[in-house]
């Protein structure tokens, strides 16, 4: 081992892993067409892979990424305390990551094709009750009163995630030009860049209108572009401030489980088919590749009515 690879971080690569990595960041990129949040945690997962690899020898080569190495790598991983459901991702990770190597020639066989993926734990998310969740939206709409250009647009972040159930990164990334005013929808762009249509309602086009008359005029700048929601600097609003403004309204609910945008996303789909709402128009309004996904709300659901009565009835 040479001095400089002594002095290596433990998490820094070896030049030529590091660069096969931007190689492999452009693939998934421009040819798989991945959207930033997923090409990130891809990234992330490939990184600690290669690590593991340079970490056993420092002239590792790729040839050396075998079955072995993957199942000690995860091993490892499981023996730290990783979730059953962040080794099943990362599991996903490397088997697309060696399939990849193999087709472009790197490696002369695939590895990750009798690499086997941990059985998750699938447990329900955690929802408001609709009795909460119209409490958070009047306490949002009671700090926008007083026209505080934030606290209107905070009253927007909350209405049109609830009323809508679209993912964070969808509404942050919302432009003026997606919102259709008289139709009230909203055109979002989700997983693999694709599109759809999703309706609001009345309360949420109230704080749409007085935001865009009130909150959005006080916060814009010359950097603030299209973007429909702006952070209190006037560029495009950010994930985590989203986060933050759902967890502080939840805050001001009794009783309310600490959520964030993905609980209200939950919450919305539960509620929709609490209310009667069929399974694939909920499908196709949260943009589910996977009827099986959707169908998790359905045992939402269930567990709640099932908690009701065995609350309730006096032979549960």
């Amino acid at each position: 081992m040479t001095t400089g690879e002594r002095g290596r971080e433990p998490d820094e690569l070896p030049a030529r892993l590091a660069e096969l990595l931007d190689v492999y960041a452009d693939h998934l990129r421009l040819e798989r067409g991945r959207s930033e949040h997923t090409v990130r945690a891809y990234l992330g997962d490939v990184r600690s892979l290669l690590t593991h690899l340079a970490a056993t020898d420092s002239d590792a080569r790729l040839e050396d990424l075998d079955l072995a190495m993957l199942r000690a790598w995860l091993s490892g991983q499981a023996a730290a305390g990783v979730a059953r459901t962040t080794l099943a991702r990362r599991t996903a990770a490397a088997r697309t990551f060696t399939g990849w190597l193999t087709r472009t020639k790197r490696i002369p066989r695939d590895p990750g094709v009798r690499l086997a993926s941990p059985k998750t734990h699938r447990t329900l998310p955690a929802v408001l009750r609709q009795g909460q969740a119209e409490e958070a939206m009047r306490a949002a709409e009671s700090g926008a009163a007083q026209l505080d250009p934030v606290a209107v647009r905070d009253r927007l972040i909350v209405e049109l995630l609830y009323a809508s159930g679209i993912r964070v990164g969808e509404l942050c990334g919302l432009d003026l030009g997606d919102v259709d005013h008289d139709r009230r929808v909203v055109r979002v762009v989700g997983k693999g860049d694709k599109q759809r249509s999703v309706p609001f309602g009345a309360p949420a086009a109230e704080a749409l209108d007085g935001w865009l008359r009130v909150g959005r005029p006080a916060l814009a700048t010359s950097q603030s572009g299209n973007a429909l929601l702006l952070g209190k600097r006037g560029r495009r609003l950010d994930q985590r401030q989203a986060r933050t403004v759902v967890h502080e309204v939840l805050e001001a609910v009794p009783g309310a489980p600490s959520l964030g945008p993905h609980g209200l996303r939950h919450s919305a789909a539960t509620h929709l088919l609490e209310g009667g709402a069929d399974l694939r128009v909920v499908q196709e309004l949260l943009g589910h590749n996977s009827l099986a996904t959707t169908q998790l709300y359905t045992h939402v659901s269930v567990a709640r009515l099932r908690a009701v009565h065995d609350q309730a009835h006096p032979r549960a």
